[in-house]
């Protein structure tokens, strides 16, 4: 089996029959066997997700601007012996961290629930009979049917039939395309209208839908919620240097340069108050929830 790799774009310039030639199948579909060795080939209809470390993922609880406030605090006060209230500090960080990582995983476990209740199905030409297979099942070359409410599982190019396909969740556009013979159809597409019989191009990263799903993991974009909490965090460190600086100038006029040790108290005080100490557990905790919900 002489199969490679083509990008999906290259399906679009050549024939229906040149491309059933390419990949090595026909519109009499494959056989079981022919699609377990392409299965082995091109791997699963998926796009695979790099899985965390968990303890790496609790020990980055504690990094990040809101933590670094507190183990500021939590230095101060050792720094002035204040061994009792640094340990506290440490105690209220080591609690929201757990609390966080727990629920985090709970509401990964949710959100894994959910895809698999949601998964797609395909319905593929295989030895000569339809069958109902998993999205994650199907391979290039499979012949495969499409039809009104349908998400496309892969990349396609029609060999039949005619669609109306809503491609918004790739390009944003709200507006339906008109599809017809010959033309492609991307992953994760919707069929709006019609029904077709089409030929599998590409499968998994393949498609273009991942091509842009492996373009969005190496932007890193922050998430609504990191936004807000950053912005809520940015605020809060504004009005704790503000306090500081105050504290300072106060220090300086009625000359507490002597007592560094009241200074610096005052310091840690401030930047306890400033720190919405909870505020990442309880984000964390809403997040869980609504995923667990979801996953009902």
């Amino acid at each position: 089996m002489s199969l490679r790799v083509r990008n999906t774009s290259e399906y679009k310039k050549i024939s229906i029959e040149e491309s059933l030639k390419i990949l090595e199948t026909s519109k009499k579909g494959l056989s079981e066997s022919d699609a377990e060795k392409r299965l082995g080939i091109f791997g699963y209809n998926e796009i695979a997700e790099k899985k965390k470390n968990p303890f790496l993922e609790f020990l980055l609880r504690y990094w990040g601007p809101m933590p670094w406030l507190l183990e500021l605090a939590m230095g101060l006060s050792f720094l002035l012996r204040h061994y009792l209230e640094g340990i506290i500090i440490f105690v209220l960080l080591t609690v929201n961290a757990v609390i966080g990582h727990m629920h985090s995983r709970g509401s990964q476990k949710a959100v894994e629930l959910l895809k698999k209740k949601l998964a797609i199905k395909a319905k593929v030409f295989r030895s000569g009979k339809w069958f109902i297979k998993e999205a994650g099942m199907i391979v290039p070359g499979d012949i495969m049917a499409v039809r009104l409410g349908d998400v496309v599982p892969a990349d396609a190019k029609i060999i039949s039939g005619e669609l109306s396909i809503d491609q918004s969740a790739l390009t944003g556009e709200s507006l339906p395309i008109q599809t017809r013979h010959s033309d492609i159809i991307y992953s994760s597409s919707v069929v709006r209208r019609g029904e077709a019989k089409c030929v599998v191009v590409n499968t998994g990263a393949n498609t273009y839908f991942g091509k842009t799903a492996e373009l969005v993991k190496t932007a890193k974009p922050k998430s609504h919620q990191a936004e807000v909490m950053m912005a809520i965090v940015r605020y809060m460190m504004y009005l704790a240097i503000v306090a500081l600086l105050l504290v300072l100038v106060y220090g300086v006029i009625v000359k507490l340069e002597e007592h560094v040790v009241t200074v610096l108290t005052l310091a840690v005080i401030f930047l306890m108050g400033a720190v919405p100490v909870a505020l990442p557990a309880v984000l964390t905790i809403v997040q869980s929830v609504g995923a667990m919900e979801l996953a009902k």
